[in-house]
Formats: structure tokens, C-alpha cells, sequence
């Protein structure tokens, strides 16, 4: 009886509460994915962005960008925190955003992350924070992270809230960094902000690594690069560039004039595949390809291009590999007025280690697919002609849990191909002996062994960080070594200081 009692003055308090209580219009404001579908920004019209390398997407406008910002769940256990590598914290500033508080949301998203512009553009969201997303998982759809957090940044970009470092307190304690690229431009920003005197030197004639000559402007434009490149010189580091270690200066003699340095060259040697006709002429690598288009695009004299040899236009291209570097390949290809475009991969589309998005881009603008194919040989006398490929089949898993494709017997076929363009991923280049340094110790797949936890290498107060060590990655794991380093550097120096002092 009792139990009934306490049950019949719970529905009262109940009734009571309900009437008492009346929300107020900002606790409305999350939760709404079950009354309001997902959407992404509109895609400019595929027969219409063929025909340049302007980005795809167009931009969310206000009310848009707080509608679907307001479909966050607001989980308790943030999966999509919990799969970002940055550990952004994004249910808080999807709520900001929400709320209409655009300069708090910009403000909390770039205090974990040194470029949310290039992130959301560029990351591989429905792999990272979109695809484990709690209401992608109950038949929702996902939250547009990444298209919020673009939207976020461009705005605070347009009404002036990003602001160059300014320094309160200079530290004379210098570190050199090698690499200007994602890794080493966080790093650098995050010791800048520290106070020390920063020097970035690079091989390129411009900083940004891969940003500015791996990525084609249909992802990335490159005024966001050097628009983020500009605040950090405004901010006081300084940028040395056509500088070559092992060439201009040995690691050693770097090291004498800074008190620590970072070494986060990236990963570029490409990986070959040893095949008959594997000589014959217009058969490149991905960068080089890439590299090539995107000079011309920043307005730079590329002879190769100029003279058709990195040109697709009116070629038969063939990519082979199934990442996001090659979706860059083929969708540059496209944009050349390739005569067609085909792409071999020798695994499935459920196996594909590229962008499930980007593939949809890919055929959307006229790429075709090839599943279950590798090509055998390259067929032609002096150039390139034709490529014999074999079919393929996927067998029980191998050691690295991905389905082992085997050759089927007797499937062989041909394809035409006027470019052939290899993009099967990047390996070291052998920095001990480009450095001059054999005191650097490499791994067995030629990355560079840094510890763990303080990403310091075999040579005191040399750290290294981003794909030269842990292999060709994600922007974004790059930014978040950059960040692990800068810590790991700035203990080092206040050691290093401490016992100066003493």
C-alpha cells in the first residue's frame, strides 16, 4: 500500500514541477536532432566545380550553422571528444554555437587546436568525430562538426577575433624547428605563446609542408595557409625558408645556436611498386603530381606543367591507390580536363583507408572505381601506354585485421593509360645521413625514435614530432604532436635554465 502512496504524491510533485516550471528559451536550445534533420552546407553544383579549384562546399549562414548546431545531444560520455585526437571540446562549443555566442565558440574551439579553419575543412571527420557521433549511431544522422567548426573560424577570421601572439614576457631561450608544417607550426605557435624565440626553417619556398603543395584548393585553399601564417611572423616567429639540413647546415651545427630543436620534416620519399615497365615515362608519384598543380595554382612558373608532362589534360589518368592522397590525384585530374579518370584499388570500397565523403565527391565528378584490382604491368615502348591488371579477391584477415586481397588466377585485363600516377603512401627519407648525424636513431621503417611521453629522440634537446615519427598520418594528429612536443620542450628548457642558474 505504500509504495502506491508514494507513487500517487510523485505524480503530484510531478504535475506541480511541470506547471511551476517554465523552460527557459536557452535550455530549448539542445537536443532538437529528433525534430530537426541533418545538413550539410550546400555543395556547389558538380558540372560547375569541375571546371575550377574553388572549394566545394559554400558556407553555412548564421541560422543554419545554430540549427544544426543545436541537434547535439550533449551526451554525457562525448564520443566525438573522445575520437578527436585534439580532444576538442565540442558539445560545448556546438552549444555556444547554438546559443548564437559565435565568439565564446571560436574562442573555446581554437584553445585545443592550433588551425580549426584547416581542420574543418580538411579532416576526416566521418572517420573521427562525426562517425562516432551517439545520434549517427541511433539513425539520426550525425552532427556537421566539421562544417560548424569551418563556419566558426572563417567568421571569427571576417569580424577580426583571431589576434596574433603578443608576448608579456620574452624568454631569450631560442628553439629551432625543421619543418613548417602542421606539427612544427603548432609546436612553434604553442612556445611562441610561452615566450621563447622560435625559428622555422624549411626546404619549400613557402611554409605549410602538405597544406600548401600536398592539398589541392578544392580542400584547402591556400589563402587560408598564409593568411595563418601571416599571424604567427605578426606574432614573432621567425620563418627561414630554401633552408636544407644537411646541406645549409648540419643538425649539429642547428643545434649550437638554440637551446633545443624539433625535428618535423613530415614523410615524403613515395613508396614504389617494382613492376615490369615500371621506367617507362609519364608514370609519377602522387606529391610530385600534386606539387606541380598546386605551384601553378599559387601563380609560380612549373615547367613540367607548363610543357603537359604533369598536365592531365586530354590524358587516359590511372591512380593507383585507394587513400585520401590519391582522392586528391583523381579530383585534380578531373579539374585538368583529363580525357577519363580511373582508379585502381586492389581492396573494396568497405576497405578503403581514403574518405568514404571524398570517394562520393570523386564519382560524383566522373572518377571511376576500379575495386579488386592491381595492376600487374605498364605496358609501352618509351612512354606509357596501357596497364595489365589482375582482379583481385579478398581473403581471411592478415596481422593488421584488414582482409588479405589475393590475385584471381586468370583475370588478367588492360586499360588504357596516357598518366599513371602512384599513390601508395610515403616512407622516411634516411635523415641520419641527410643530417649528418648519425647519432639519430631510426626505427626500422626509418621513423625517428622519440620516447613516448616526452618525444625527446636519442640526442638531448632534439624532439621530434608528427608523421617522421609515427609514419604518414592525419593533419590533425600532427597538430596534436606539435602540441605534445611544445610541452615536452618547454620542460626541457626550464631544466636546461634551472641548471644554468645554478
Amino acid at each position: 500500500m505504500k509504495i502506491y502512496v508514494i507513487m500517487y504524491y510523485l505524480v503530484i510533485l510531478y504535475r506541480y514541477l511541470k506547471f511551476v516550471y517554465k523552460p527557459t528559451p536557452m535550455t530549448n536550445k539542445m537536443l532538437q536532432f529528433v525534430d530537426i534533420g541533418q545538413q550539410n552546407p550546400p555543395k556547389r553544383d558538380k558540372s560547375q566545380r569541375k571546371e575550377d579549384f574553388g572549394e566545394i562546399y559554400q558556407e553555412f549562414i548564421n541560422d543554419r550553422a545554430k540549427e544544426q548546431s543545436s541537434r547535439c545531444s550533449q551526451c554525457g560520455v562525448p564520443f566525438c571528444q573522445v575520437h578527436c585526437p585534439l580532444s576538442n571540446n565540442i558539445p560545448d562549443w556546438l552549444k555556444l554555437t547554438a546559443e548564437g555566442r559565435y565568439e565564446e565558440a571560436y574562442h573555446l574551439s581554437q584553445s585545443t587546436n592550433n588551425m580549426p579553419e584547416v581542420c574543418g575543412r580538411i579532416c576526416p571527420q566521418d572517420r573521427l568525430c562525426e562517425g562516432n557521433c551517439v545520434i549517427e549511431q541511433s539513425g539520426h544522422g550525425t552532427v556537421t562538426i566539421g562544417s560548424i567548426e569551418k563556419y566558426l573560424t572563417d567568421k571569427a577570421w571576417e569580424n577580426g577575433w583571431v589576434k596574433p601572439i603578443k608576448v608579456k614576457i620574452e624568454n631569450e631561450q631560442s628553439v629551432g624547428i625543421i619543418g613548417a608544417g602542421p606539427a612544427g607550426l603548432a609546436c612553434g605557435e604553442e612556445l611562441r605563446k610561452k615566450g621563447y624565440q622560435v625559428t622555422i626553417y624549411d626546404r619549400y619556398d613557402r611554409a605549410g609542408g602538405l597544406l600548401i603543395y600536398g592539398i589541392p584548393n578544392f580542400k584547402l585553399e591556400k589563402h587560408v595557409v598564409e593568411r595563418r601564417i601571416k599571424l604567427l611572423k605578426d606574432g614573432g616567429i621567425n620563418f627561414i625558408n630554401n633552408f636544407e639540413v644537411g646541406k645549409d647546415s648540419t643538425l649539429k651545427e642547428l643545434q649550437s645556436k638554440h637551446d633545443a630543436i624539433l625535428i618535423s620534416t613530415g614523410v615524403y620519399k613515395p613508396r614504389e611498386v617494382n613492376l615490369p615497365g615500371n621506367d617507362l615515362s609519364n608514370i609519377f608519384p602522387a606529391m610530385e603530381f600534386l606539387t606541380a598543380s598546386n605551384k601553378k595554382g599559387l601563380g609560380d612558373k612549373v615547367e613540367m606543367f607548363d610543357n603537359g608532362t604533369l598536365n592531365a589534360e586530354g590524358k587516359d589518368v590511372v591512380v593507383i591507390g585507394g587513400g585520401d592522397t590519391a582522392m586528391d590525384c583523381v579530383r585534380t585530374s578531373v579539374r585538368q580536363k583529363a580525357k577519363s579518370v580511373k582508379c585502381l584499388y586492389r581492396r573494396d570500397r568497405e576497405n578503403m583507408p581514403g574518405s568514404a565523403r571524398e570517394v562520393g565527391n570523386a564519382e560524383e565528378e566522373g572518377v571511376e572505381f576500379i575495386w579488386l584490382s592491381n595492376p600487374k604491368e605498364f605496358k609501352g615502348s618509351n612512354k606509357v601506354k596501357s596497364i595489365i591488371v589482375d582482379k583481385m579477391k579478398l581473403t581471411d584477415p592478415d596481422e593488421s585485421g584488414r582482409r588479405k586481397p589475393v590475385v584471381e588466377e586468370n583475370s588478367e585485363f588492360e586499360i588504357k593509360a596516357d598518366l599513371v600516377i602512384k599513390s601508395l603512401g610515403f616512407d622516411p627519407e634516411d635523415l641520419p645521413i641527410l643530417f649528418q648525424e648519425p647519432r639519430l636513431k631510426v626505427s626500422q621503417w626509418g621513423t625517428i625514435k622519440a620516447d613516448f611521453d616526452t618525444l625527446e629522440t636519442s640526442i638531448p634537446g632534439v624532439f621530434a614530432a608528427g608523421d617522421i615519427v609515427r609514419g604518414a598520418s592525419l593533419v590533425v594528429w600532427a597538430i596534436k604532436d606539435g602540441r605534445d612536443a611544445a610541452t615536452s620542450i618547454e620542460s626541457f628548457l626550464q631544466s636546461k635554465q634551472k641548471m644554468k642558474v645554478a
